[in-house]
């Protein structure tokens, strides 16, 4: 029989691997990217087109290559990290597989400029496909530039996988944001179709968590530092108040690396325990130094799990460091800087004592004296203010029965201290004819001809709403209720992008936004069934969703979209609902093109024959 087995070509092999390291746009910037760090950059500027479809540009002022070296470093498996077996438990460096270039170059148009300190020229190198185009001399700064442009473009199966443009540079973002948090000694930019994203000074770590995720989120923040002979410990964690429905602002790094690791994170909800609401999730940016022979890293492509030597007394150490910062919160005073100065006492009353009120009387007031009598000129004088000051029944002289009859003051209603919402805007006329009633706040019991229907009021109001919502959306706009004053809401630079994305669709629904900044808006219309308290949740619920699900364009973003408005402006279980209200929420839920189903696919109702009730009773 012939020989079947062979060598792979090496540009099929380099292909190979590309499908380890290279997934999509996001995983070429982050090997760029910690490229740039291990070069000792200190500016490092990201570009990006059509997310990364078209080209990707990281530009650093490191120390560069020489000739051979730019040459080289796009060959399998070269590398300047480590020299031995024994160098894979002892690294400090980002890169060390020699995997990333090669990889990148197998399946892109590759061009990369490097010049070093001590030479007049730099170096350019053209690749496409693993093959070498064209190796020049060019005038260029010191440091780095690569330029990855047609992703995939000879493997357009792979091309076909990525997502929409909105997805791919999400997950751009998300890879920038991690590296960028680890490195905050580091200038970073990134630009997205010309416009710019992010501008990250150099700055410390809480100042780099402020940078990216806005200026609302410094007042979450609570230290957490802790020392010991296995691990050190710094770094912030979200005060619990503050918890978010998703997991989005959750970060580990080990030795200013990031990984995901499940068993610390349950370490960390360990030590929220009983501070979280249901299904609230804690934010942390949390940094761990640990000795690098203790750890593994080179178990995953993407180097983003890491294996520990001693993994329980990891979790123990970090449960016991979060818990005792929270604690130390609690109890600490907190500095307000905008107390208003004008209230505290003056100085030079600190050490006053306290003087005792006095009581001034007119001994010769004598209330059963009349005005025209003899008295005290003083108490004349005082009668007479206090009597004119206080008669007011004159203001009603000439006033009789018919002035008031033909005034309509007889008619006139006060309002009672119950005030109870009204979901459709209709009257309770009918109450005592009513053929509902709400059972414990939260179901609406009705009758049919063959039995009772018992309804969840708010899953058939979520679905009400939600095929409203569709409708606004797609077919006709929604009012609009203006506000008196403008409202002002902080946002990450991420959630204004999700913001700027969806701000047609919201708008259809009701909101009018007059300005939307780097970080912050400003609405001046809510839709009619919600209140001004509710936007700022109702809109952070909405972000969570749309980053949770990453839907991409077209209608799933919009059924994202009216399912979590929906469900945030829905009648909640626990609310006490009118006759009306609930006869109305009976009509308007039969009148759905899908009744029976929430838009979570949950049920809305159930009946019970009069056979099944008899049944009960045998």
């Amino acid at each position: 029989m012939t020989d079947v087995i062979h060598l792979l070509p090496d540009h099929v092999a380099n292909q190979i691997a590309a499908g380890e390291v290279v997934q999509r746009p996001a995983s070429v910037i982050k090997e760029l990217l910690e490229n740039s760090i291990d070069a000792g950059g200190t500016n490092i500027k990201i570009l990006v087109k059509e997310a990364g479809k078209t080209l990707i540009q990281v530009t650093d002022n490191g120390k560069g290559m020489s000739t051979t070296d730019a040459r080289l470093c796009f060959e399998r498996h070269a590398t300047s990290k480590i020299n031995s077996a024994e160098d894979l438990f002892s690294l400090k460096t980002k890169g060390f597989r020699g995997e990333a270039l090669a990889s990148i170059a197998a399946i892109a148009h590759v061009e990369l400029k490097t010049r070093q300190e001590d030479d007049e020229v730099g170096t350019c190198i053209k690749i496409e496909g693993s093959e070498v185009v064209s190796q020049e001399v060019c005038v260029t700064p010191v440091g780095t530039t690569i330029c990855v442009k047609n992703l995939f473009y000879n493997i357009p199966a792979r091309r076909n996988f990525l997502k929409s443009d909105t997805v791919e540079l999400r997950h751009i973002i998300d890879e920038f944001q991690r590296v960028a948090l680890a490195h905050p000694s580091i200038q970073f930019s990134l630009f997205h179709n010309g416009s710019e994203l992010f501008q990250l000074p150099e700055a410390n770590y809480r100042q780099r968590i402020v940078n990216i995720f806005g200026g609302k989120t410094n007042e979450k923040l609570v230290p957490v530092e802790e020392d010991t002979a296995i691990v050190k410990i710094h770094g912030y964690v979200g005060k619990p108040e503050f918890a978010k429905k998703g997991r989005g602002e959750q970060f580990f790094f080990v030795n200013d690396r990031f990984i995901k690791s499940p068993y610390l994170n349950h370490a960390v909800s360990a030590a929220f325990e009983g501070l979280l609401k249901d299904k609230a999730y804690p934010s942390y940016f949390l940094f761990l130094d640990v000795d690098p022979k203790s750890i593994d890293i080179n178990i995953h492509p993407t180097k983003t799990e890491i294996k520990f030597d001693d993994e329980h007394a990891l979790y123990t150490i970090l449960r016991s460091s979060i818990k005792h910062s929270l604690g130390q919160f609690n109890v600490a005073p907190v500095l307000d800087f905008d107390r208003d100065s004008t209230l505290d006492t003056p100085y030079e009353f600190s050490q006053k004592g306290v003087t005792p009120p006095k009581v001034e009387v007119d001994p010769n007031f004598n209330p059963f004296q009349n005005e025209t009598s003899g008295g005290g000129g003083n108490s004349s004088t005082f009668r007479k203010e206090r009597t004119s000051g206080n008669s007011w029944e004159s203001l009603y002289n000439g006033l009789g029965g018919q002035e008031l009859e033909s005034s309509g003051m007889n008619q006139v209603e006060f309002e009672s201290d119950e005030v109870t919402g009204n979901l459709f805007g209709f009257s309770d006329e009918k109450e005592a004819g009513s053929t509902t009633f709400q059972l414990n706040k939260k179901y609406i019991i009705t009758t049919l001809k063959s039995g009772i229907l018992v309804i969840d009021q708010q899953r058939a109001h979520t679905r009400i709403l939600y095929e409203e919502l569709l409708k606004n959306i797609t077919v006709t706009s929604a009012v609009s209720q203006q506000l008196l004053f403008p409202l002002q809401l902080r946002f990450s630079t991420n959630e204004i992008e999700h913001l700027k994305e969806i701000r047609e669709s919201l708008e259809h629904t009701g909101f009018i936004f007059s300005e939307i900044k780097k970080d912050s808006v400003e609405i001046t219309g809510i839709p009619t069934l919600i209140s001004e308290s509710e936007v700022a949740i109702l809109l952070e619920q909405l972000l969570s969703d749309l980053e949770n699900d990453v839907p991409g364009a077209g209608f799933s973003q919009i059924d994202t979209l009216s399912k979590s408005l929906a469900k945030g402006m829905a009648v909640k279980s626990g609310t006490v609902l009118g006759p009306a209200d609930q006869q109305n929420i009976v009509n308007s839920l039969f009148a759905c093109k899908e009744s029976s189903l929430s838009p979570y696919n949950k049920p809305i109702f159930i009946t019970l024959t009069v056979d099944e009730l008899d049944k009960k009773f045998m």
